[in-house]
């Protein structure tokens, strides 16, 4: 090892020398490194450490390792530079990716370590030991131009009586390839030998040599520029907004970026001892995100429970219907303590930081395997009391969390502002700047990692709480009243005004005799705060009280007894028919004539009145017996009353309707009403009611007129009722049925029958028939013609039937066989148009099939003109 002093010449002609060799000297091979040192003893007035500094070189280039570096101690009114050659080189090459780990790309840092001993003055202040050198490898994801970027490794050491430090000690972890969009985790922890506190965070990458001067023989003191980042990176977000360092344990954890590449990534360990800093250490690495896929197994670094020795686990990364799972919960001593299920719960026996692990596989046998930590801590409850009054007061906060494990470490109160209003202290003082309703919630945390929050609801008044009894009353000038107040504020203290005719003025019941209307003003206070109500006292020397006029009311009735008066107090009698014999305003229902009298009181003040209630009976009616009435008919209505008027309604179908016998001829089945009023005193009409039921109208048929041969029997068919009378009876079977025979004789060409229908109402209705005879066999008769010109005369083109039962269509087509219409109805026939045109003239085709009264088909065809 040789120390060096340069002269400002010196450092001239090392940068000419670097110009004329920048061909051999420049290297963009640079992938960050670390400087560490170890206290060793003292030396006199001297302290010595070993100082080793790792600097990571790309594997592709050894040839571009230096031999050696150049190390530069700053101090208060020190700076030296000591050249320090290589003493090791590695390669550190990542070679297991995992099996589900797709197109593994090649991961390698030359690691060349430079190790010597220093000798420092000891002094107050400390030293910044650096090493610069020129450049990082091209290409980086987050630092622009990166080839042309050069480091700047640093490490501090304190001074004091804490110069006897050794720097934390990183372990090399540091080929490492992550998955873009993936979560990951990364251990980027160090280890204090001396067993200060180290906290981590992430902070900028330092620029260091150039292109032009790659070798820095004589490093610059501090402070260093940053190097530039591509936004959204920068020092504190290298890997953008989704990853953060654990300042605690220094595991870099999150979502990778989107974006493959490699990243500048600088972590800081500050250093305390007895809760103050001492010492700073940077590591730089860069870290390669790859388009890859990870194994199915995800957890995060730390789980812990609080609340029970239950816990329920879960892969963080999705589920595949193909995975198949093992869990082991890290039990020692057994092997009971595994799950094949996705999803497992598992009761622990005892507390404890547990390692678990979970191995994931596939059906094309990839697996993949995640441990973690499970801290199993219950026991671990946040809660806090509220004691305050007002807004003008602080409210005091006192923390009630309990924790069976470790101790209670952090509080985290938010006082339910619309605007900030935190605090971390234990039992913190808050003032409220307005009332209202208030959410309180802490959050608190204990030393073994448990958190909990709790919430309350604080209501914010201006004052102590009050209420009153009553707020406006009346009494006698002879009498004296009692007061109600009452607050739910334990220790308020009430003081009444005015003083006027009042005893106990600093009680929240007083007594008040005041002989003319007072406010009596409340003031109720408590540390501080105030609150106001009062209470109107009426006071009057006489009641004044007049009932209603007597009155008359219709029996069963009932009617208000409503008082003029300013009485507070009521005594009625008799009680008999009363509603509330105590009431202002009782409501009155006598079976008889009653003189009601009331005595009314405020106080020692009354007043007597007195007042009739006549009752008089609701006039009689009887409307009649409902009827029965066939339709067309009439029927005699007969009512009674007891009254001095009637009227009927409907009148329009009533004859005589202002007697109380009118005739009564309904078309339809109707509801008379019969309303009677009085002249006795009662002023309501009452009602009746006789409904007259009409019969429908008898619908009498005796069958379609038919056409038969001779000899043919012919069977009718009447409908409509239930009682049947056929005249004239000559012919047939039996005329008192609805479907007699008729056996025509020969020479009989045609016969009328009638037939009269009646109900069991006895209402009747007629109807008749006429029957022809064709002295022929069976037939179905169609013309040759007809004229649909609507003149009335053979308008229809129809068949004749003659002997035949049953009648199965009559079809008719024009003479290219499209059917123009149809029907298997007798009587009916073609008008000579087809979906709603008239049809032009010529010649058509009809067919027609029926079975006569032998039960013989007949079908028969044949054409015929339409003629318009």
């Amino acid at each position: 090892m040789k120390a060096h002093k340069f002269s400002a010449f010196g450092r001239l002609s090392l940068v000419l020398i670097s110009l004329l060799s920048a061909l051999t000297t420049y290297a963009d091979h640079l992938k960050g490194g670390w400087i560490k040192y170890e206290y060793i003893g003292l030396s006199g007035s001297n302290v010595n450490y070993r100082v080793s500094f790792y600097q990571y070189s790309d594997c592709s280039e050894p040839e571009k390792v230096d031999p050696s570096i150049y190390l530069a101690v700053f101090g208060a009114g020190y700076s030296k530079v000591f050249n320090i050659g290589q003493t090791s080189l590695k390669t550190e090459l990542k070679s297991n990716f995992g099996p589900c780990f797709q197109n593994p790309p090649t991961i390698c840092y030359l690691v060349a370590e430079y190790t010597t001993t220093i000798s420092l003055p000891k002094n107050a202040s400390g030293y910044t030991l650096a090493v610069q050198r020129c450049c990082r490898i091209a290409g980086i994801a987050n630092v622009p131009n990166s080839n042309a970027i050069g480091l700047t490794y640093t490490v501090t050491i304190p001074g004091g009586l804490n110069s006897d430090n050794s720097s934390p000690i990183f372990d090399f972890r540091d080929t490492v390839a992550i998955c873009f969009n993936a979560p990951f985790t990364l251990d980027l922890g160090a280890k204090d030998i001396d067993g200060d506190s180290l906290t981590y965070a992430l902070c900028d990458g330092l620029t260091g040599g150039s292109q032009i001067e790659p070798v820095v023989m004589d490093p610059a003191p501090p402070p260093y520029s940053i190097i530039p980042y591509i936004p959204p990176y920068s020092g504190s977000l290298p890997l953008g907004a989704n990853v953060s360092v654990d300042s605690r344990t220094g595991l870099l954890s999150g979502t990778a970026p989107g974006q493959t590449g490699t990243y500048v990534v600088a972590v800081c360990v500050n250093e305390f001892r007895n809760g103050a800093f001492i010492a700073n250490t940077r590591k730089e690495i860069h870290l390669d995100v790859e388009n890859c896929q990870l194994g199915g197994a995800a957890l995060k670094p730390v789980y812990i429970t609080c609340n029970g020795f239950d816990f329920s686990f879960s892969n963080e990364n999705p589920d595949k219907p193909d995975y198949k799972y093992r869990w082991d919960f890290g039990v020692n001593g057994i092997n009971t303590d595994t799950s094949n299920q996705a999803h497992p719960t598992y009761t622990y026996k005892d507390t404890g930081d547990y390692t678990i692990k979970l191995t994931v596989s596939n059906s094309v046998g990839c697996t993949d395997s995640a441990t973690a930590h499970l801290k199993i801590y219950p026991g671990f409850v946040t809660d806090f009391s509220i004691n305050g009054s007002c807004i003008f007061n602080p409210y005091n906060f006192t923390d009630l969390t309990k924790t069976d494990y470790g101790y209670v470490d952090s509080w985290r109160w938010n006082f339910g502002e619309s605007v900030s209003s935190t605090d971390s202290t234990q039992n913190p003082l808050y003032t409220y700047p307005t009332t209202g309703t208030k959410t309180i919630t802490l959050i608190t945390t204990n030393s073994k990692g448990c958190i909990d929050t709790a919430t309350k609801i604080l209501t914010v008044t201006t004052g102590p709480d009050i209420s009153m009894k009553f707020v406006d009353t009346l009494i006698c000038s002879i009498d004296t009243l009692r007061l109600e107040s009452f607050s739910n504020t334990a220790g308020a203290v009430f003081s009444w005004a005015p003083q006027y005719n009042l005893i106990g003025s600093s009680s929240d019941r007083p007594f008040v005799f005041p002989k003319q209307t007072t406010t009596y003003d409340l003031t109720v206070s408590y540390n501080g705060c105030v609150a106001h109500d009062s209470v109107l006292v009426n006071v009057i020397d006489q009641v004044s009280l007049n009932l209603p006029n007597d009155t008359t009311i219709c029996g069963t009735d009932s009617i208000p007894i409503i008082p003029n008066t300013n009485a507070l107090y009521f005594t009625w009698s008799p009680s008999a028919g009363l509603s509330d014999p105590k009431a202002k305003v009782p409501l009155a229902s006598p079976a008889a004539n009653t003189t009601y009298s009331v005595v009314a009181s405020v106080g020692k003040c009354t007043a007597k009145d007195a007042m009739n209630v006549r009752v008089v009976p609701y006039p009689q009616v009887q409307a009649g017996f409902d009827a029965l009435v066939c339709y067309g008919k009439t029927v005699q209505l007969s009512a009674n009353i007891k009254g001095a008027d009637f009227k009927w309604f409907p009148t329009n179908s009533l004859l005589n309707s202002n007697t109380l016998d009118p005739v009564a001829g309904p078309q339809s089945t109707t509801s008379y009403i019969l309303s009677v009023t009085d002249t006795l005193g009662c002023p309501k009409p009452v009602t009746d009611t006789v409904v007259v039921t009409v019969i429908p109208k008898v619908q009498a048929f005796a069958g379609n007129d038919t056409a038969i041969v001779i000899n043919q029997p012919l069977q009718l068919n009447a409908t409509g009722g239930s009682e049947y009378l056929w005249s004239p009876t000559t012919y047939l079977s039996n005329p008192l049925i609805f479907n007699p025979v008729a056996m025509l004789p020969a020479g009989k060409d045609s016969m009328s029958y009638r037939v009269k229908v009646s109900t069991p109402e006895g209402c009747t209705g007629y109807d008749s028939l006429n029957i022809y005879v064709f002295e022929t066999l069976p037939e179905i008769f169609v013309p040759n013609a007809f004229t649909p010109n609507h003149d009335g005369i053979n308008d229809v083109f129809r068949p004749k039937l003659a002997g035949m039962k049953r009648f199965y269509y009559f079809r008719v087509y024009n003479r290219w066989g499209e059917l123009l219409y149809s029907t298997a109805d007798i009587g009916k026939g073609w008008d000579g148009t087809f979906n709603g045109r008239d049809q032009a003239s010529g010649t058509y085709v009809w067919a027609a099939q029926a079975t006569d009264y032998k039960d013989h088909t007949v079908t028969k065809k044949g054409t015929f003109v339409l003629i318009r």
